[in-house]
């Protein structure tokens, strides 16, 4: 184990390429480079509320102790071989356009390497100003910085790809913003979150040189990208091959989302990593009742592009302007467009594999994906809990019962009272899949089994985390506490007064029901 002050960093992103590295913050374009030199800037008080000892022991790092470790994670303190940088990426926001992004309030501090050889970026959101903070002040609130270090460690364990948090810390200072963009802007504490992944690169990354048409640079980044993160790939043909990797990770992070119910909100070309990981939380939430329009994103209204039922289609036109990205370096494009166009399919049978896991199915045969899209559409029109309809549904009797019996069976999961025909197309469903179960091969409690490890029993729903936010704003940690260590354990029965529907109340409040990208 290392400390944070006291361990040698490596840069090698910095060291690979160009960058600007006069350490000026003022916001500019600045082409012909991928980083831009930024210092942290520091903070009233820097105090450690957080940290993730799982991920520490991985990384092989220290639990800070020491006041210069702790101001690390504020960026009070930059240790010698540090070299802090904003990146510089482009993307496609909201369907359009928005040219040059960048990194506008994060900050890399350097690459950390773990025992097992394996190298760390490590990277501090809301740290202040960067050269691509246009024109915000690069800082985060605790309610920001809580839901993104909670819900980053909450997927992991989840067993969906995510980037990580080590730490969350206060900042002392207090931060403005106007939550909904309404023009009522209020103070709310700042705080910083230390996130970590092997690479924070994004489609966006590969957009912006393309977009400049600067082909040399744009090279140099496929090449580095492919050897650090994608070397199994050699030859002629590798860039192509690279695509489609990243494709399969993408359509396989679109199935994981959809297993748990997560969505993003934000699925902006610069929001998709390169590696496939779940990137940049902000207005995000698990479904409640099942609602393929449902969009957490006030920013994402009224269109609902990136509705939970749209996030997988969302990701194939990104997907598309990754490929555009990298045209220019292929002799053509039929054989790129070739390659995109089997996402679908790609999707498709990932899809029905994983549902078929959350039914206890032991493959996907004739009929089954039918009998899927009825659990879906009932799921719907129902107004059905996702979570708690799939964990009854383990309890689900070999002989279902009468219509009575399936109503009261899956009571918890109503959020309104069924009416007679919507009972009846439920006992009906309960009916067929009972059957369906019966024609697997191998026993019911291996059906199962396969389930408990497809569907969560607990998620970080919206309002217990705007609870928690709303404790440690008052000083208090005693929710927030008791999530972070059942986000560890969702699979089990261990936290199960966590284990509830929405309350009334919290389906109109704000940060409970809908959020902005401010969140």
């Amino acid at each position: 184990m290392q400390s944070l002050s006291e361990k040698e960093y490596k840069n090698e992103f910095v060291q690979a390429f160009d960058g600007d590295d006069s350490g000026n913050v003022k916001p500019r374009q600045t082409p012909g480079v991928l980083y831009s030199k930024a210092l942290p800037t520091p903070v009233r008080k820097v105090e450690l509320l957080a940290w993730s000892e799982e991920l520490a022991q991985e990384l092989g790092i220290e639990k800070p102790t020491d006041q210069k470790d702790i101001d690390i994670l504020g960026g009070n303190h930059v240790a010698p071989s540090m070299y802090p940088y904003a990146a510089c990426y482009a993307g496609h926001q909201f369907g359009n356009w928005a040219g040059q992004l960048g990194d506008g309030r994060a900050i890399t501090l350097g690459e950390w390497v773990a025992p097992d050889g394996k190298s760390w970026e490590l990277q501090l959101k809301g740290a202040g100003l960067t050269p691509y903070s246009r024109r915000a002040d690069g800082r985060a609130v605790l309610r920001s910085s809580v839901r993104e270090y909670l819900m980053s460690e909450a997927m992991h364990y989840l067993g969906v790809p995510t980037t990580r948090a080590l730490s969350l810390v206060s900042t002392g200072d207090q931060v403005l913003r106007d939550m909904f963009y309404n023009g009522n802007p209020a103070f709310e504490p700042g705080a910083i979150v230390m996130r970590v992944a092997p690479s924070f690169l994004r489609f966006g990354s590969f957009e912006m040189p393309a977009a400049r048409r600067e082909n040399e640079n744009l090279q140099k980044l496929v090449d580095w990208t492919i050897d650090r993160y994608y070397p199994h790939l050699q030859g002629e043909g590798r860039i192509l091959a690279w695509f489609k990797e990243i494709m399969e990770k993408t359509a396989a992070l679109m199935v994981e989302w959809m297993r748990v119910g997560f969505v993003h909100g934000v699925m902006n070309t610069d929001n998709m990593s390169i590696l496939g990981l779940t990137i940049d939380y902000g207005p995000f939430s698990f479904l409640d009742d099942y609602d393929p329009d449902f969009t957490p994103n006030t920013t994402d209204l009224p269109g609902r592009r990136y509705a939970f039922g749209k996030q997988a289609s969302i990701a194939y036109w990104n997907l598309g302007c990754l490929a555009s990205a990298i045209a220019p370096l292929l002799p053509g494009t039929e054989e790129l467009v070739a390659v995109l166009e089997t996402y679908s399919d790609i999707f498709h049978e990932k899809y029905y594999a994983m549902m078929a896991q959350k039914l206890g199915l032991d493959q996907v045969k004739e009929g089954d994906q039918e009998l899927i899209t009825r659990f879906t559409d009932t799921l719907y029109t129902l107004n059905l809990d996702m979570t708690i309809l799939f964990q009854l549904l383990m309890d689900l009797p070999e002989e279902v019962g009468t219509e009575a019996e399936v109503t009261a069976h899956f009571q918890d999961s109503f959020y309104r009272e069924i009416e007679a025909g919507e009972r009846a197309t439920l006992f009906t469903l309960m009916q067929d899949y009972a059957t369906r179960l019966k024609a697997n091969t191998g026993t019911r409690e291996e059906a199962k089994d396969r389930m408990r490890k497809a569907n969560p029993r607990i998620i970080l729903r919206n309002y217990l985390l705007h609870q928690a936010i709303e404790e440690l704003e008052r000083g208090e940690n005693k929710l927030f506490l008791k999530l972070q260590e059942a986000m560890k354990d969702p699979y089990s029965r261990h936290h199960d007064e966590l284990f509830a529907k929405r309350p009334d109340w919290a389906s109109q409040k704000a940060g409970c029901s809908m959020l902005s990208c401010s969140s």
